[in-house]
């Protein structure tokens, strides 16, 4: 029978059993419970509200449950529904009846909502060390190629020519706000339910802020409802990591339209790409693939949560129970995603030449032609009218913008000076966009920099010399 069968006179139906049980899943936050349980006992026996000697037994008891549960030795039980009671069971028939002492002044509803709390907490802090070794492995690359030069795109035509090392780091500043997004997070999660009962408080006198300090948390959650109802700061953190998904998708994009054979910007090590089961000559971005595919799945948790609470009036409800599954596949998906896209960036070689001859397309510097007529006076505007003019005139006599002579780029640039036959060079290019933000080698190199002082290593590396430098 359950531990709650005091006011019915028959067992639950088999289904319920099966349908309410969560012990297949939240068995997971055994270490949380057990820790919010031996901070409760002390807090209990501090206010004389439990014997000292019971508050000793239980957490003699506890410890050793836990170490059933550390070596895999635990029996789990169903008919107990969750790690909550499977503990309490377990821990009465370790040391008796103080054993029954323990749940005074809780209820399983503030119980829950202070495991998930300490359980997003730690998740929390790995997760943004799992961005931070990413964001290791993309300086890594960045910095071992600082000079590579490949076609910068917009609507996936190419655009301008830009840094390699400056494309990376994009991607370092979009992680590094996962990382302030989770921290910021970490101070809503950090606040602690436990006290607030079944959802109204006790009548004895708890210590709620002696439990806060036991178990670290920054403070108690001051409305009794608001702690067991809510869910929030849970939805805060998969909103959190649908993001972190959503960058590491748009990375792994770039990386499978760089490996595809059209590009051939780059090159992934054998132990990040897979065959194809009929092709012999296949080697696919299967990595890059399924990074994508993933984010799907992060986005479905999120989406799960909000439509589970959207109509849950106040306060505590069981579907509340359908708020772990989701949570713990997207935590362990994101994990396992920023842990292998880590690894294949160190196998990620960048195919230089090739990047450089697709960079040197004239047209990639039409615009560095129109703002050397601003820097002549003429407006924007205009600017751009007579470079697409001049465009224009070369396709239809099939020439690149560098084949124009002078007099021909005339006829639609009447102020064109011979510098300006100059222009269509890349590295000339990315020379020329010195300003803060800009993929100019001073700049690049100074965020490089920057970013080797956060990771604590020296500046320059032993680098790859490449043929394709600025």
């Amino acid at each position: 029978m359950p531990l709650w069968d005091g006011r019915f006179s028959q067992s639950p139906a088999e289904q319920i059993l099966k349908l309410s049980e969560s012990i297949s899943y939240d068995r997971r936050l055994y270490p949380y419970d057990i820790e919010g349980s031996l901070a409760h006992a002390k807090m209990l026996a501090r206010q004389a509200i439990i014997p000292k000697e019971d508050a000793r037994k239980i957490a003699a008891g506890l410890k050793q449950v836990k170490k059933e549960l550390d070596s895999g030795k635990f029996v789990f039980k169903t008919e107990l529904e969750d790690i909550h009671m499977n503990i309490e069971a377990r821990l009465t028939e370790l040391i008796g009846p103080a054993g029954a002492r323990l749940h005074t002044g809780r209820s399983r509803n503030d119980q829950i909502a202070t495991d998930e709390r300490l359980y997003l907490r730690q998740q929390d802090d790995e997760v943004c060390d799992a961005i931070r070794k990413l964001q290791y492995a993309l300086w890594k690359l960045a910095a071992d190629n600082e000079t590579v030069i490949l076609p910068g795109f917009t609507h996936l035509q190419h655009a301008q020519p830009v840094l390699f090392a400056h494309h990376l780091l994009a991607y370092m500043e979009m992680l590094n706000r996962d990382i302030e997004r989770l921290a910021d997070c970490r101070h809503r999660i950090n606040r602690l339910p436990l006290g607030a009962g079944a959802l109204a408080g006790s009548t004895l006198p708890l210590d709620r802020e002696f439990v806060a300090k036991e178990l670290g948390f920054e403070e108690v959650l001051k409305n009794s409802m608001d702690a067991v109802a809510d869910r929030d700061v849970s939805i805060e953190f998969l909103s959190a990591l649908a993001i972190v998904a959503m960058h590491l998708s748009r990375l792994a994009e770039d990386i499978a339209i760089w490996f595809s054979q059209e590009f051939a910007f780059v090159e992934i090590g054998d132990a990040f790409t897979t065959g194809s089961s009929l092709m012999p000559q296949k080697k696919n971005p299967d990595i890059a693939e399924l990074t994508r595919g993933k984010t799907g799945r992060v986005y479905g948790a999120l989406v799960g949560l909000l439509t589970t609470l959207k109509g849950l009036p106040l306060t505590y409800n069981r579907d509340l129970q359908e708020d772990k599954e989701g949570l713990f596949d997207a935590i362990d998906t994101i994990k396992l995603v920023l842990s292998t896209v880590s690894a294949m960036l160190a196998t990620v070689k960048p195919n230089a030449e090739r990047m450089l001859e697709a960079a040197s397309d004239p047209a990639l510097m039409a615009t560095d032609l129109a703002e050397a007529l601003v820097r002549q006076g003429v407006p924007f505007r205009e600017a751009h009218h007579q470079v697409g003019r001049f465009v224009g005139a070369c396709a239809r006599k099939g020439i690149t913008l560098a084949q124009a002579d002078l007099a021909f780029m005339k006829e639609s640039i009447p102020t064109a000076t011979p510098e300006f036959l100059k222009i269509f060079d890349p590295k000339h290019s990315v020379s020329a966009r010195d300003i803060i933000g800009g993929t100019a080698p001073a700049q690049v190199h100074a965020q490089l920099l920057k970013w080797s002082k956060q990771f604590g290593v020296t500046m320059p590396l032993s680098t790859k010399k490449s043929k394709n430098r600025t």
